[in-house]
């Protein structure tokens, strides 16, 4: 990861004397930018291109400015700028790209970042330092696959987990439903069979009772029939 941080610093000697028939500002932004004075280099530049929009060496190095203060995105759009302002001067439009894909590369923005280093290799195909980075890239690319396919993994795993956890709490809220359903028809069943006894009970007390009164009756004719005849 250093060594493609790094590239952007071997870019400044030719800078320099692209900058030469730049603005004073332009040159005095690159004074500041080797003293590592980024913010104050980057004023310089932006005055630069105030006077001259189409500036190479005033993008290009604002770009550098942006980027060792982190706006990495920024440094990335005016990468872009300065490619586009190259002309047909191929060595310009590799070394834009070159650092473009650092910015983007920085940003996150992998392939970005691997498409830049593809085209300042049509335009430099003999850049090792760009061909270094734009493998870092593929293989960072790999890893943030292999990450997210993990971390994928890992969330599908606790979704099966959580998945399975609520079928079990749904099947224990089932079977504790059934058994009190259960519980329920033994009582409604243990009521009735009491309520049924009490019934059988009441018949056979009123039967005996009717049994009992026509015994009663039948004594009763009994008694009238055969009563002693008065004596004479």
């Amino acid at each position: 990861m250093k060594r493609y941080i790094v590239l952007i610093l071997m870019l400044l000697p030719v800078l320099a004397l692209f900058a030469q028939k730049e603005s004073r500002n332009v040159k005095a932004g690159n004074k500041h930018y080797l003293k590592e004075k980024y913010v104050e280099a980057e004023v310089e530049y932006r005055k630069g291109l105030e006077q001259n929009k189409s500036s190479y060496s005033a993008n290009f190095n604002l770009g550098n400015s942006l980027y060792r203060q982190e706006k990495y995105e920024d440094a990335a759009q005016q990468f872009e700028k300065a490619a586009a302002l190259a002309g047909s001067d191929s060595k310009r439009i590799a070394n834009a790209n070159h650092n473009k894909g650092n910015a983007l590369l920085n940003a996150q923005k992998v392939d970005e970042a691997i498409e830049a280093y593809k085209e300042a290799l049509r335009h430099n195909p003999d850049d090792h330092d760009t061909r270094y980075n734009l493998a870092y890239a593929k293989h960072m690319k790999k890893q943030m696959q292999q990450q997210q396919q993990q971390q994928q993994q890992k969330q599908e795993q606790k979704q099966e987990e959580q998945e399975k956890e609520e079928q079990q709490q749904q099947n224990q809220q089932e079977q504790q439903q059934e058994q009190q359903e259960q519980q329920q028809q033994m009582q409604e069943e243990q009521g009735m069979s009491k309520e049924n006894a009490e019934q059988i009970l009441q018949a056979l007390m009123e039967d005996e009772k009717q049994t009992q009164e026509k015994v009663k009756e039948q004594e009763a004719k009994k008694a009238k029939r055969y009563r002693v005849e008065k004596d004479w």
